[in-house]
């Protein structure tokens, strides 16, 4: 389990490998992802101890220089989060498909993985899918499920922790239709 996330996005493609090359070469930290993304950035994102993530992100930071757009360091990341990264942009499976749907859409990587953070934390809910800028036009989005109410206050939670002028879209699904479940939701 790691106790730490942390993520730079970079305006350079090759700039963006300079500073993963920084990242990984300054302390022992998890590569999650690394690669450019739409439209045309490149995004480290990489877990591991506090400590270490912490002088990583730095590292990485001063390596990206003028070119870095973006950071974000989490502490104690929920544990969700992780998981959901790993499974990519097919999410995972939900087995309840009447459940509440939440979906939210952000302007940028980290909005939507500080919004992720901060939903999972304050209500019971899944987090199904967390598709990170490939294929949306550099965006991110992410769907919860659960009960109504939980999906509710997640969905608030994560609204109020996006960032000023990054959240694009925030919708809620009571019930979704049988046909959405395995294609959509």
């Amino acid at each position: 389990m790691s106790d730490s996330l942390a993520l730079l996005e970079v305006s350079s493609l090759a700039r963006g490998v300079v500073a993963a090359d920084a990242v990984v070469k300054r302390a022992a930290v998890e590569l999650l992802e690394c690669g450019p993304v739409s439209p045309g950035k490149y995004l480290v994102l990489f877990a591991g101890g506090v400590a270490e993530v912490e002088e990583a992100a730095a590292s990485g930071a001063q390596a990206a220089g003028d070119s870095l757009l973006d950071r974000l360091v989490l502490a104690q990341p929920h544990p969700q989060l992780l998981p959901a990264l790993r499974a990519g942009a097919r999410g995972s499976v939900h087995g309840a498909a009447s459940d509440a749907a939440g979906m939210l859409e952000l302007l940028s990587v980290a909005a939507a993985l500080r919004a992720a953070d901060a939903a999972c934390k304050a209500a019971e809910v899944r987090l199904q899918l967390l598709h990170l800028a490939r294929g949306i036009g550099g965006k991110a989005w992410f769907v919860l499920r659960g009960d109504l109410h939980s999906v509710e206050a997640a969905v608030l939670a994560a609204t109020q922790s996006a960032g000023e002028g990054l959240l694009a879209g925030a919708e809620i699904v009571a019930r979704p239709h049988p046909d959405l479940h395995g294609r959509v939701l």
